[in-house]
């Protein structure tokens, strides 16, 4: 299979009172440590949703990588929309320009600042969508959901389709008997900036791993 990445980074961070991918840890901000974890995860290509603050977040990912790996949209009605209509605003990027054969290929949808996610953990998710028939599969941290899911191509139409209420989390019932649930030792399947104090939490959790690797 082919798995592809979408990250959505167009909110207005209100509750942070930061503007969150531009926040940094290590050097590095956000955002960037957040596409890295995806290429590092075994994604093809990605494309990035920006809104509020977009020129700023744009300049950034072009001095880092080129067009054809990271592609950029914008959801211009960031201000009064929500994550669905972010991820919808991605995904006819990615569409388009990506799936080809729906069944044998699917992405990873990641909010912007949950940079934290370990590679093994988007190859452990890849790995348990080959050998099942799941058109969704969910990393499970101590019985509870995190991010990112991994999406297979065929719910695409439901997700362009959907006008619900509730988001995705509403939309993912429908596919009740054809998801997944898979274990994982990963916090950073929950860690987000959401927060000034999850951001510090989230940037001691970094540093520590990193510490502890080397």
């Amino acid at each position: 299979m082919r798995y592809w990445g979408l990250i959505v980074a167009a909110g207005l961070s209100s509750r942070m009172k930061k503007f969150k991918p531009l926040l940094r840890i290590g050097g590095k901000t956000l955002i960037e440590h957040t596409v890295d974890s995806m290429f590092a995860g075994g994604v093809a290509e990605l494309v990035v949703t920006l809104g509020y603050r977009a020129g700023e977040v744009e300049r950034l990912l072009r001095n880092v990588w080129p067009a054809d790996k990271v592609h950029i949209t914008i959801n211009h009605h960031y201000a009064e929309t929500d994550m669905l209509a972010s991820v919808k605003t991605g995904l006819r990027v990615l569409v388009p320009g990506g799936f080809t054969s729906a069944r044998e290929e699917a992405f990873f949808l990641l909010p912007g600042d949950m940079p934290a996610v370990r590679k093994e953990t988007f190859r452990a998710l890849a790995r348990h969508m080959e050998k099942t028939t799941a058109k969704l599969v969910f990393p499970m941290i101590a019985g509870k959901r995190g991010h990112p899911p991994l999406i297979s191509a065929v719910c695409v139409p439901d997700i362009l389709d959907y006008e619900g209420e509730e988001g995705l989390r509403r939309l993912w019932r429908r596919y009740r008997g054809e998801d997944a649930e898979l274990e994982v030792k990963d916090r950073g399947c929950l860690l987000d900036a959401d927060r000034i104090a999850n951001y510090h939490e989230l940037a001691a959790y970094m540093q520590d791993r990193v510490i502890t690797i080397w």
